[in-house]
């Protein structure tokens, strides 16, 4: 068995790895506000929805600037970069709860979204390449793994805190701003060693991106998976407490954290063990699969599409990172530089698809998951396509 992350990489591996908690957090944590909001300031689900899609639009627009960045001046630049920027937005917060409007929050969010483009654009792929290539889909998903952790204390913090009885929205994000703050000090005083090919220039990088079957398909399947991802997210709170009239707005959050989002850290760490024994398409085939029936019990509902909301999550969980690290696998370091930017851009799914799901869904919330379940097949589709491209490419 090979060793997914050597032991020159080590410490590297370990410091850029923590950076997934801080954006799994800020990610999480939306999807109690969204419900916060429609309850404090009295808006549709449809108009609420414009809190993922301000922070989701923010990697849309930031994607290209944050690869420039990484091109010229490295991943390091492009990291602290993003801590600055998203604990900018934290921080702004505070104002934010005294002013109570939704406009300056949605602008706050758009801020933080922008911070964690920079994050992803440099992180992610400065995983994969931190070892061999043909482990970066185990070496990213273990990574994700604090990310999953960071998704569990988003909606835990937000349950407990925003709907509990400090009632506080200002309070957890005045928080993470402090820490990210802190943690970009310290990314500012380390040093990190920048993965570099002289040999390849930048055009022949972008050229190599446009030939990719891998990297063109795999655009596309990031852009539904995100989208699928984020739509579950958003209305997880709204489809529970609809199904069930006894459960209340704190203890569907804590079902969000612990349920939801525990079996997606769980399920992030059974795939990072099971891609030793599978091959990355044939895992992604099987969990779309399983998310796709899973959306279909949703929306069938009752205690049924209570179950299959929160399996949901176990399918989901190593998606992403497996679709990220198949569609760069085999590119240069310049390359991967800027195939990372446009993958982030497909992150934007995620501001299109809550919006959709809460029109949809404004009278009814189990009828809007059908855009998921759409999303979750088109990357089925892609895994089942991808899967013969990997193995020619293993060959050769």
């Amino acid at each position: 068995m090979k060793s997914i992350v050597t032991r020159k990489y080590l410490i590297p591996f370990a410091l850029v790895a923590s950076l997934f908690f801080c954006w799994g957090f800020a990610h999480s944590i939306l999807d109690v506000l969204n419900k916060h909001f429609q309850n404090m300031l009295e808006i549709s689900k449809t108009r609420s929805a414009l809190v993922q899609a301000m922070v989701y639009g923010g990697y849309f627009i930031m994607a290209i600037p944050a690869g420039v960045i990484i091109r010229n001046w490295g991943y390091k630049a492009g990291v602290i970069t993003g801590l600055i920027l998203y604990g900018i937005g934290a921080l702004l917060f505070v104002p934010g709860e005294r002013m109570m409007s939704f406009e300056f929050f949605l602008l706050c969010l758009f801020i933080i979204g922008c911070g964690l483009t920079c994050l992803e654009t440099a992180a992610n792929p400065y995983v994969t390449v931190l070892g061999e290539p043909d482990t970066a889909a185990s070496r990213l998903n273990l990574a994700q793994s604090l990310n999953g952790l960071g998704w569990i204390v988003g909606p835990l913090a937000g349950g407990l805190i925003i709907f509990g009885d400090l009632g506080s929205v200002a309070l957890p994000y005045a928080a993470i701003g402090i820490a990210v703050f802190i943690i970009a000090i310290i990314f500012s005083r380390m040093q990190l060693p920048e993965i570099v090919e002289n040999t390849v220039s930048e055009k022949a990088g972008i050229d190599k991106l446009s030939k990719s079957v891998s990297f063109l398909f795999g655009l596309v399947a990031l852009f539904a998976y995100v989208a699928a991802q984020t739509g579950v997210n958003s209305f997880f709170i709204n489809y529970v407490t609809e199904v069930s009239s006894t459960i209340t707005n704190q203890q569907a959050a804590l079902m969000l954290s612990f349920g939801g989002m525990g079996l997606f850290l769980i399920g992030r760490l059974i795939g990072t063990w099971l891609m030793n024994y599978l091959p990355a398409p044939r895992l992604l085939l099987i969990c779309a699969l399983g998310a796709t029936l899973c959306m279909i019990g949703v929306i069938y509902g009752g205690t049924i599409g209570l179950i299959s909301l929160i399996v949901t999550y176990l399918f989901e969980s190593i998606m992403f990172p497996t679709i990220f690290a198949l569609a760069l696998q085999g590119l240069s370091s310049s390359a991967t530089k800027c195939g990372s930017s446009y993958l982030i851009m497909t992150i934007v799914g995620g501001a299109i698809a809550p919006i959709l799901m809460g029109y949809i869904g404004e009278t009814n919330m189990a009828i809007g998951f059908i855009i998921p379940l759409v999303c979750y097949i088109v990357v089925a589709i892609y895994a089942k396509k991808i899967r013969k491209v990997y193995e020619k490419e293993s060959v050769c």
